[in-house]
């Protein structure tokens, strides 16, 4: 299946700005290093390429482990109507991707989820970290669920 990139027409606010960037920075070079938690599941930092600049985009997101060794990740946005600029990167450029973690950086491909998978993995993630079905009552899109496997 194809990444469907839909829209909400409501939502909370997209978190953005200088201050977020700095923090997102400071998150990955902790993540790089140590590991570490976000949103209720393990942090990751996922590095996309970009889909209108071409450069790499790191950016720290909660992952959630699936049964085949990859993770899920969620293009909640914190329930904004738009979806986060990293999920259309990856529409873009689904194998050229990465996970690092903890001194790891490995190459992964991503692949968006849809029906029966994806009602699995949501209750998978929602039961571990039930912020994420908050986000999804902010908004009336469908929150995107990412599978990243290793390539």
């Amino acid at each position: 299946m194809t990444f469907t990139h839909p829209q909400g027409t409501r939502g909370a606010r997209q978190p953005r700005g200088p201050v977020l960037a700095w923090i997102n920075r400071r998150m990955a070079s902790r993540i790089r290093r140590k590991g570490g938690r976000a949103g209720g599941g393990d942090a990751i930092v996922l590095t996309t390429i970009g889909r209108k600049s071409g450069q790499e985009r790191p950016v720290p997101v909660a992952s959630f482990p699936s049964d085949d060794g990859g993770w899920f990740v969620v293009a909640s946005a914190a329930g904004a109507a738009n979806n986060p600029a990293w999920y259309l990167n990856l529409a873009a450029h689904p194998d050229r991707v990465t996970v690092e973690t903890a001194g790891e950086k490995l190459a992964v491909s991503a692949t968006e989820l849809h029906g029966a998978e994806r009602a699995a993995a949501w209750e998978q993630i929602t039961a571990t970290a039930p912020g994420f079905a908050g986000y999804a009552q902010k908004t009336d899109r469908e929150l995107p669920v990412i599978l990243l496997t290793r390539r």
